[in-house]
C-alpha cells in the first residue's frame, strides 16, 4: 500500500514537472523570435529603456529613441514612425 502511494506521488510529480516544462518551451521559443526595436514605442508603452527612465511603461514621449519595444525579429528597421524608422540600437531623437 505504501509503495502504491509512493509510486502515485512520483507519477503525479513527474506529470506536473513535464506540464510545467512544456508550458515554458513556447515562451522561450517566442522570445527567440523577438528583438529590441528602439524608437517605435508610444508614450508609456515601451518594454524597457536605454535612457533616463527605469523600465516598462516609463517612456514620456512617443517614439523615444532610447526606449525599446519587443517586435518580431526582422521587422524593426522596416517600421516607419513620424520620427523615422525603428532601430536595433538606441538613437538620438529631437525632444
Amino acid at each position: 500500500m505504501k509503495t502504491t502511494r509512493t509510486l502515485t506521488a512520483m507519477a503525479v510529480a513527474g506529470a506536473m514537472t513535464t506540464a510545467l516544462t512544456m508550458a515554458a518551451v513556447p515562451n522561450r521559443a517566442a522570445a527567440q523570435d523577438m528583438e529590441k526595436c528602439f524608437g517605435v514605442a508610444m508614450k508609456g508603452q515601451n518594454d524597457c529603456k536605454a535612457g533616463a527612465h527605469d523600465c516598462k511603461g516609463m517612456s514620456t514621449v512617443d517614439y523615444d529613441g532610447q526606449s525599446f519595444k519587443m517586435v518580431a525579429k526582422g521587422t524593426c528597421t522596416s517600421m516607419q514612425t513620424p520620427e523615422g524608422p525603428g532601430s536595433l540600437e538606441p538613437v538620438e531623437r529631437p525632444a
